[in-house]
């Protein structure tokens, strides 16, 4: 693709190994927002950047504090710079690195480092001063969008009438920063002609988020019932037709449609794995539907119970519009559980309609309830939409998306030495 990147001596990260093998690739990656953070993005990067050190890539990652105070500290193999950071005002869970001193930590940390690449995760503090320091050093920019203005609305508190206005300044700002960058991807080929759509005029490569199939699997078909009874109650749940969503409770999920479905269901439950700025107007809203005995609140839920989660449910559901991918999809289908969706964004990337789920038309309970309905009150129907989710989900799988995330690398580390030396 046609970019900015500036034809400076790309750095190098050291000698070849003695004896001729192949040194070890770098790759400093960039986010503002990672666990402890609770969102797709956080968790897709936390994926990434644990995978591709499994695979033997030397991982940097700039990102804020989780507390405050800046520090570096190494977990499992990946090095954290974390930047000094502030509350954010717009979401409880995220906080803000303060810009002032970033960008003379950030060029001493390229000098000292000398990736092969940088590879930011967003486009506001963190990504766009990384994006302009690795340009100033040479050193080839990958750039992963996962954003939607309207994933921000809501947090922003930003009124109805301004959000045309304020989503065209912000497409317009992020054209402006991924602009520069070497390659560009994005989950979904949905979400590659949103960014089209929207004026970015540069080559988008879809590349999933991908997803590890021995972590989320189905239950041993021989001791499914009473697995799943057993793992209900270990949850506090009945045992009952369960519908599940797991993720964020905030307004673009539309956690009401899901509400007011079961409302209009015999005997299905409602689980809501996740917390968010919704909760409360959601337990309300189940209590004057009168199903507030059939809406289930589990909060957060800790990495390690997560898979076990997704094996109480008998059907995945979701109902969110601004979906680029949806991680949290993707780990239910390869948990073997059936798909009811929003027909909106990339959603129908993850149903094929009647094989392994359904679609809906968005802002339509009735029709999710019936949708719904279908999946529980067949096992047989059930059974063979989940084998057929489990199926699809093999087509992202995790260890893919890296091998496609190191060959960016490489690729535009090449490209950057190329252009340096044609130059010359």
């Amino acid at each position: 693709m046609s970019t900015s990147f500036a034809p400076h001596p790309p750095t190098v990260t050291g000698p070849a190994p003695s004896g001729g093998g192949r040194r070890r690739s770098r790759v400093l990656i960039g986010t503002d927002t990672y666990p402890p953070d609770v969102n797709g993005a956080a968790y897709f990067t936390a994926r990434l950047v644990r995978g591709l050190t499994e695979r033997g890539v030397d991982v940097h990652l700039v990102c804020p504090s989780p507390t405050g105070p800046p520090h570096v500290v190494e977990r499992d193999g990946v090095v954290e710079h974390r930047l000094r950071s502030m509350p954010s005002l717009a979401h409880e869970s995220v906080r803000l690195a303060l810009p002032t001193g970033v960008r003379g930590h950030l060029n001493r940390l390229l000098d000292r480092l000398r990736p092969d690449a940088v590879h930011i995760q967003n486009h506001f503090l963190v990504g766009r001063m990384l994006t302009g320091a690795a340009c100033d050093h040479g050193v080839p920019v990958v750039a992963t969008n996962h954003f939607m203005p309207e994933n921000l609305f809501d947090h922003l508190r930003m009124p109805w009438p301004l959000r045309p206005y304020a989503a065209r300044l912000a497409w317009w700002d992020l054209n402006r920063i991924l602009g520069r960058a070497e390659h560009v991807t994005t989950p979904t080929p949905t979400a590659a002609r949103l960014l089209r759509e929207q004026g970015f005029v540069h080559t988008v490569e879809a590349v999933s988020c991908g997803i590890d199939l021995d972590r989320f699997r189905p239950l041993p078909e021989d001791s499914e019932v009473d697995e799943r009874r057993r793992l209900r109650a270990r949850f506090g749940l009945p045992d009952r037709p369960t519908m599940l969503f797991v993720g964020r409770l905030d307004e673009e999920k539309r956690i009401d449609e899901l509400v007011r479905a079961v409302a209009r269901t015999s005997d299905v439950q409602l689980v809501l794995a996740g917390q968010g700025s919704h909760r409360e107007r959601s337990a309300e809203l189940a209590r004057s539907e009168g199903v507030a005995d059939r809406v289930r609140f589990l909060g957060f839920v800790a990495h390690e119970d997560l898979p076990d989660v997704y094996r109480c449910a008998d059907v995945f559901t979701i109902a969110g519009i601004a979906e680029l991918q949806s991680i949290a999809t993707l780990e239910a289908m390869a948990s073997g559980l059936p798909v009811v969706a929003a027909d909106a964004m990339a959603l129908p990337h993850l149903v094929e309609e009647g094989r392994n789920g359904h679609l809906y038309e968005p802002g339509d309970p009735d029709g999710l309830a019936d949708r719904v309905e279908s999946v529980v009150t067949s096992e047989r129907n059930r059974a063979r939409m989940g084998e057929h989710s489990r199926l699809m989900a093999s087509r992202h799988r995790l260890e893919d998306s890296l091998k496609r995330f190191e060959r960016i690398y490489e690729d535009a580390s090449v490209g950057a030495f190329a252009s340096f030396s044609g130059g010359r």
